[in-house]
Parts: C-alpha cells; sequence; structure tokens
C-alpha cells in the first residue's frame, strides 16, 4: 500500500511539473489584443442576448458604444440585442436605447425543438448581423465591461493573426470566497492543459478553448460552420462553436483578454453554484470526460500537496510546481497571485460542483433561468 500510494505521488507530482512546463511555454506565445493596434475599418456587429438581465443592461451598452465611439474606430458598428422573454425589468431599461441608430433591440422568437435558449437567441442574432452585412461577429455576454480600445484591438487580432475566430477571455472578477477559489480555474485550467500553437492548427475537436463572454468570429466562416444551428443543443456552445468552426476547416484560439473587457460572471456562492451546476457535466464532452478530467486534476493538485503535508519531498515538489503554473497565470491575467496558495483548496472544491452537477443531470435537475437545461 505504501508503495502504490508513493507512486500515486511521483505521479501526480510529476503530471504537476508537466502541467507547470506547458504552463510557461502558453505563457510565451500567448495571443492577447494590442490596444495600440489598427485594424483596416470593418462593418461589426456586436451581439447581446439578453433573459432577465436588468442588473446590466445600462453597464454593458454604456461600455459597448463607447467602445464603438474610441478612436481609432473599429469600423461601422450596429449592436444587436435580443430580449429572450425577460421577466424583469430588461425591456423597459433597453426602450432607453431606442432613440440609438447603432442599437437595434430585437424581441426573441419561441424555442423550437431541439434548441436550447442560448444558441437559440445566439442564432437569431447572428442571422440578423449577417443579412445585415457585416463582416466580423462580436458575441458578448451582459455581465462583460468592454475597454474603449476592445473592439478595435480584438478585430485586429482577429485579423493580424489570419484566424477565423478568437475569444479575448476577459479578466474574471472575482470577490467572494467561493468565487476566489473557483474562478481563477477558468483560465488557469486551458492554460496549463491546452497546448496553443497545436490548438491553433489542429482540427482535432479536443483542442480547443473558448468563451461566448467576448466570441469575436468572421461572419463568413460562423455562417460556413453552420451558425448557431450547428450546437443547437450544446449547454457549452462556445466550445461546441470553435469545435464546428475547426470541423468546417477553420481555425479559431483562446486569448488572453484581461486588458480588454472584465466579467465578474457570478455575483456570489449561491449564483456561482446555480451557473456551474448547470454546465460542468458537459464541459468535458460527457460526463464520463468530466469524471476523468476531475480525478486527473485531483492526482496532479491535490494528492501532491496531501503528501507534501506529510513530509514528502516529491509530494513538496509538486504541490509548488502547482502553485507556481496557478501564480504565473493569475499574474498574467491580473488575478489575485496571492490565492495560488490555496490552489489545492480550488481543485478539491471543483471537484464538488463537478459532481454537483453529476448528480443533478442524473436526476432531471438542471435548470438556468428557470428554464430546463435539455434540448426540448
Amino acid at each position: 500500500m505504501r508503495r502504490a500510494a508513493r507512486g500515486l505521488v511521483r505521479l501526480g507530482a510529476g503530471l504537476a511539473v508537466a502541467s507547470l512546463g506547458l504552463t510557461l511555454a502558453n505563457l510565451r506565445r500567448l495571443r492577447a489584443p494590442d490596444p495600440l493596434a489598427v485594424p483596416t475599418p470593418e462593418r461589426l456587429a456586436v451581439l447581446l442576448p439578453l433573459r432577465d438581465e436588468a442588473a446590466h443592461v445600462a453597464g454593458c451598452l454604456t461600455a459597448v458604444l463607447a467602445a464603438a465611439d474610441a478612436w481609432p474606430r473599429p469600423g461601422d458598428v450596429r449592436v444587436l440585442v435580443l430580449d429572450d422573454g425577460s421577466t424583469d425589468a430588461t425591456p423597459a431599461l433597453l426602450s432607453e436605447y431606442a432613440a440609438d441608430e447603432r442599437v437595434q433591440v430585437l424581441t426573441g422568437r419561441a424555442r423550437p425543438a431541439g434548441w436550447l435558449g442560448k444558441p437559440w437567441a445566439c442564432e437569431q442574432l447572428g442571422r440578423a448581423a449577417l443579412a445585415g452585412g457585416a463582416d466580423v461577429l462580436v458575441f458578448l455576454d451582459a455581465d462583460v465591461r468592454l475597454a474603449p480600445w476592445a473592439l478595435t484591438s480584438s478585430v485586429a487580432l482577429l485579423r493580424d493573426s489570419g484566424l477565423d475566430l478568437v475569444c479575448p477571455y476577459p479578466r474574471q472578477v472575482a470577490d467572494g470566497p467561493l468565487e476566489r477559489l473557483v474562478q481563477p480555474l477558468l483560465q488557469w485550467s486551458w492554460m496549463s492543459t491546452l497546448p496553443l500553437g497545436l490548438a491553433e492548427t489542429s482540427p482535432r475537436p479536443s483542442l480547443v478553448a473558448a468563451n461566448g463572454q467576448l466570441l469575436v468570429v468572421d461572419a463568413a466562416a460562423y455562417a460556413g460552420a453552420g451558425g448557431h444551428a450547428a450546437v443547437a443543443g450544446e449547454v457549452v456552445e462556445d466550445v461546441a462553436l470553435l469545435r464546428a468552426l475547426k470541423g468546417a476547416g477553420g481555425r479559431g484560439v483562446v486569448a488572453e483578454g484581461s486588458g480588454v473587457a472584465a466579467c465578474r460572471m457570478y455575483d456570489g456562492a449561491r449564483a456561482l453554484r446555480e451557473g456551474y451546476t448547470k454546465s460542468l457535466w458537459a464541459a468535458f464532452g460527457s460526463p464520463a470526460g468530466a469524471v476523468g478530467v476531475t480525478a486527473l486534476l485531483g492526482l496532479a493538485h491535490v494528492v501532491p500537496a496531501v503528501a507534501a503535508l506529510n513530509g514528502s519531498r516529491v509530494g513538496a515538489l509538486g504541490w509548488a510546481a502547482s502553485t507556481l503554473s496557478r501564480a504565473l497565470v493569475a499574474r498574467r491575467t491580473r488575478g489575485r497571485v496571492a490565492d495560488s496558495l490555496a490552489h489545492p483548496v480550488s481543485v478539491l472544491a471543483f471537484g464538488a460542483l463537478v459532481t454537483e452537477s453529476l448528480v443533478a443531470r442524473r436526476r432531471g435537475t438542471l435548470t438556468w433561468k428557470g428554464r430546463p437545461v435539455h434540448a426540448s
């Protein structure tokens, strides 16, 4: 038993060191929008799906319109907003923007069979943008706040890289204890496990990471991939969209966007638990994938730490590698570096959320914003 335990510690520590090595390699090649870049002006459509977002409407649209007016201008910017059956003050707040000719408010249509809510909302927005002749589509979540140079620099990144899709990952604002434990794992997870250079060029569906909070895509490539119709029933529609685009011959990658946007994804522990519960079971392709990834994370980033607390030097090496990987990502993404010391606890918290998500799916109790999380 002791020999087996030592073997597990050595394996976990080796995985942690390998993860640190990949983190260092990715940090060297990580793409990021350049605030000083000046792209050729194009027709941009900023697409904003809303459902019960009264707390975010004004802040989000104010930042979007400021980015549209920033100099140098990114081009002709239209802002398409879709109200997806809101039951709060969202429609009333949107009416205040009716006089702005740049803003067009759409009323969401009934969701067809086989569609989840967000893909259907994005599909309606995408169709309207394509019909209006947009060259670039910028999908945006309501809780994102753009910097004034966000549109210009993100479009420049898309065009200068020669890619069809880029996701400038916003800075994740985390204030509560559970938020601070879990939210930094979002950027760290792909930075420490996904070889970004290979992800840009490989068509393999496993080599993808994306974030629908801020997603910039060439309009023709989006249409060629089938738009959101290609991901109609997907819970994690942003990652699925990049997979569909790759399947159609396109290329895309996640980027470091903390300099162009910020997002407080969840306000408090309850909202965080609800949000992760509805999606984590599908975040790694399948429930089996979620279990496998969670087990590997525990092996690499919890087992060495536990062993280190019991005097293992190998475990201490693995724990140090995990902490350094997390700290380097936090520094690059404008997170709290000191929170990296709690990395094993973060991984345990993430594992608990995955378990809760899997149990809820099995029981058929998954919901989000008053809707069941399954394609009808």
